[in-house]
This record gives structure tokens, C-alpha cells and sequence, in this order.
């Protein structure tokens, strides 16, 4: 198979060429990041107008978006392996309008965190589905490289999300936010049901039981490569879930950024997206292993070396410094979200919507309490933040190199 043909299709209607594939499944995916970063200009807001007094409570805004993401992911794979891939589709995004319509109409904190968690929860759906429809057609290094284009294209949303937040509250307020994320999962479910035909053929489904997820899980289980970087990138997505928690508390309390608060966000997101593309040039050449290790020893570091000077400043270190650090870590896990996934995957490629579903929903579950707990820990500095990541970092290279002592794998890999 080549680059060029994105995927074997069981139907095919309207065949997309390689660049409207990768950007429609970047659209597809970054209705998860855009539900997430549209609204921390606005955080301070909800929690005002919806009665929350402790300021560090508003991180359930976001947090919350990814527990529902945790919950639908473990059903959106085996789903998706049994019905199709398209069906499944539609009904996240079913779902992830309900929960919009639910926090846009919240009269109470409890209606707002119940509506963010079915966002979450209707978002995996594309969001999860989407990786198992690109290892329909891909493996292993070509992958890597897809998802790593894909990642690129998908960063723009959030470099610009928080800057459409900010805009939506210059003319309205924060209820406009969730009709922004209304249009916007409306048109790339449009644009998916049009264009994308079906990559899972019938004779290719597996049936829909508690005994077929089962015998899945115990494979997926039984694989040291795919448990060691799901776990891998859980630790490195508990960090980063950190940054996202506590962003608008750094940029707007700490270092009082104010309106450039957007642009200094989309700096950081850009770093991603870079290292994204870098990965894709790289990765043919150098190996997903190889990248990864050194993007995971580049986040451990950087990450120490900067933790004297934030200490010597009382956790406040000059803002130069903090984004010069951020920038450096960002690029590093640009590098390490397109192969983690990949590695992962690597051994499932036959069960992959439950692979994918296994994969996801586990690096997820395991970054939200490292999140929560870092994110808890915000005293007006940022020494929790750098100090998460990089431990954080350290451990999932620990786990890698465990991982990767299975004697089935590849060293050139």
C-alpha cells in the first residue's frame, strides 16, 4: 500500500485523495481539543457565574471533558469493530451535541460538569474510531508518519481555540462557546458522512459481546509492547492534561498576560505541531523508538535544569524562562504523540477498534489522576508543572525500556 491510497474500502462512494484524508481526520479529532481549549479564557467566568468559590474547582472544566473521553473510548473501539466505523461516528457526535446543549443551557455547576462529560463522551467516538480507521489501512512506521501529519494539521485548533474563545467573549458570553462546538461537530460530521466511505468490510467484523471484548482485552493484556506505552503515554498525557488544567491560572494569575494569553497558548501548540511534522520527515529514517526515547530524556532535562531557577524565584521565574522551557518540553512531546499511540498499536492491528479503544481509554484514565493531582497542587507558582513532567517523563522512559525488552521487537524499530 502506499501513501498515497489512505485506506483499503469496503464501500467506497467519493474516494478522498491523501491531503483531504489527513485533514478530515484531523478535523475529526480536534473537536476534542477544541471543547477543551475554547474554553479557558472563559473558565473564571462559568465558575463565577455558576457559583464556584475555590478558583482551582474551575479545572473541572476541563478535567471532566476527559472523563467522559475515558469512558466512551472503551466502548467506541469494540463498537466500531462490530458495527462499522461510520455508524459509530454519527453517534458520538449525537451524543457530544447533547452533552454541548446540556452545559449550554447549565443553570448549575452540576448541569455544566454533566454536560462536559458527555461532550467527552461523544467526542471519543471520532476521536477513537478515527486512529483504528487510519490502521485500517497503515502500520508500523507509515503509521506513525500518518498520525504524525495528522497531529500537525490537527495543532492548528488548539494555537487558535483559545483565541476564538476570547473573541466569542468580546461580543457575547460564555454560553456562545458550546454553539461554536455545535457548528463545528455538525460540519465535520457532514463533511466525514460525504466523503469518507466505510474501511471495515462486513466479513471483517467481529461480533458485538462481553466474551469477543473479553478474549480482546486478554490479547491486548497479554502484549508487554502494547500495556508498556499505554502506560507510557498515559504518564506523558498526565502532564501535559496538568498544562491544560492550569494554563489560564499561569498566563492570566501568575504572569498577568491578559489578552495575549491566546498567543502565547498558541506558541506553546505550535511547538507541538512543528515536532509533529519533524517526527514525519524523521521517523522513516530513525525509528519510532529511537525518537521516542530521546523526546522522553529531552522532557527530563529540560525539566530538571529548570527546576533550580524556579525554585531560586519562589516558584515564579521570569516569564521569558517559563515559556522558553515550555517550548522545549512542547516540541519533545509533539515528538512522542505520534509514535506512543503507534507502538502501541503496532501489535493490534486486527482488533484495531478495540486496540484503539484499550489504547485510548487507558491513557486517559491513567492521566487524570496524575493530572488532578498535580493541577491540585497550584499554589500561584509553577513548580508543580515542571516538576510533573518531568517525573512524569522519567517514569514512562523507565516503562519503555521495559517494554521493549520483548524479544519480538525490532532493534531497528
Amino acid at each position: 500500500m502506499t501513501l498515497n491510497s489512505p485506506a483499503p474500502l469496503a464501500t467506497t462512494r467519493t474516494p478522498l485523495g491523501f491531503v483531504e484524508f489527513v485533514i478530515l481526520m484531523a478535523f475529526m479529532v480536534s473537536i476534542t481539543a477544541m471543547a477543551t481549549d475554547v474554553m479557558l479564557p472563559a473558565l473564571d467566568r462559568i465558575g463565577s457565574d455558576l457559583g464556584v468559590s475555590d478558583p482551582n474547582q474551575t479545572q473541572l472544566v476541563i478535567s471532566s471533558l476527559f472523563l467522559g473521553f475515558a469512558l466512551g473510548q472503551a466502548l467506541a473501539g469494540p463498537m466500531s469493530d462490530s458495527f462499522g466505523r461510520k455508524p459509530v461516528i454519527y453517534g458520538g457526535y449525537a451524543i457530544f451535541l447533547v452533552g454541548c446543549a446540556l452545559s449550554l443551557w447549565a443553570q448549575s455547576w452540576e448541569a455544566m460538569i454533566a454536560g462536559r462529560v458527555l461532550q467527552g463522551f461523544g467526542a471519543a467516538f471520532p476521536r477513537i474510531v478515527t486512529i483504528a480507521l487510519v490502521r485500517d489501512g497503515f502500520a508500523g512506521r507509515e503509521m506513525a508518519r500518518i498520525m504524525s501529519v495528522v497531529m500537525a494539521v490537527f495543532i492548528l485548533v488548539p494555537t487558535i481555540a483559545p483565541a476564538v474563545g476570547q473573541l466569542v467573549l468580546a461580543f457575547s458570553d460564555w454560553h456562545a462557546m458550546f454553539g461554536v462546538l455545535i457548528a463545528m461537530a455538525v460540519g465535520a460530521c457532514g463533511w466525514f458522512a460525504l466523503r469518507q466511505p466505510e474501511t471495515l468490510p462486513h466479513d471483517a467484523r467481529r461480533p458485538f459481546s462481553l466474551r469477543s471484548i473479553q478474549t480482546g482485552l486478554v490479547e491486548v493484556c497479554a502484549s508487554r509492547v502494547a500495556i508498556g506505552y499505554t502506560v507510557a503515554a498515559g504518564l506523558i498525557f498526565g502532564a501535559f492534561l496538568t498544562y491544560l488544567s492550569t494554563a489560564q491560572q499561569i498566563f492570566q494569575q501568575i504572569y498577568d498576560t491578559g489578552p495575549l494569553f491566546a498567543l502565547y497558548f498558541a506558541m506553546a501548540a505550535l511547538a507541538i505541531g512543528g515536532a509533529s511534522m519533524v517526527n514525519s520527515m524523521l521517523v522513516m529514517r530513525l525509528g519510532m523508538r529511537s525518537l521516542t526515547r530521546t523526546a522522553m530524556i529531552g522532557i527530563a532535562i529540560a525539566s530538571a535544569l529548570f527546576a533550580g531557577p524556579v525554585v531560586m524565584f519562589d516558584g515564579v521565574p521570569p516569564f521569558w524562562m517559563f515559556m522558553l522551557w515550555l517550548l522545549v518540553v512542547f516540541f519533545c512531546t509533539g515528538i512522542l504523540f505520534g509514535n506512543l499511540n503507534a507502538i502501541a498499536m503496532e501489535p493490534l492491528g486486527h482488533i484495531a477498534g478495540l486496540g484503539a479503544a484499550l489504547v485510548g481509554s487507558g491513557t486517559t484514565f491513567i492521566s487524570l489522576p496524575l493530572a488532578w493531582y498535580l493541577g491540585h497542587l497550584f499554589d500561584g507558582g509553577v513548580l508543580p508543572l515542571i516538576g510533573g513532567f518531568g517525573v512524569l517523563a522519567s517514569a514512562a522512559l523507565v516503562v519503555i525500556l521495559w517494554a521493549d525488552r520483548d524479544e519480538n521487537v525490532a532493534p531497528a524499530e
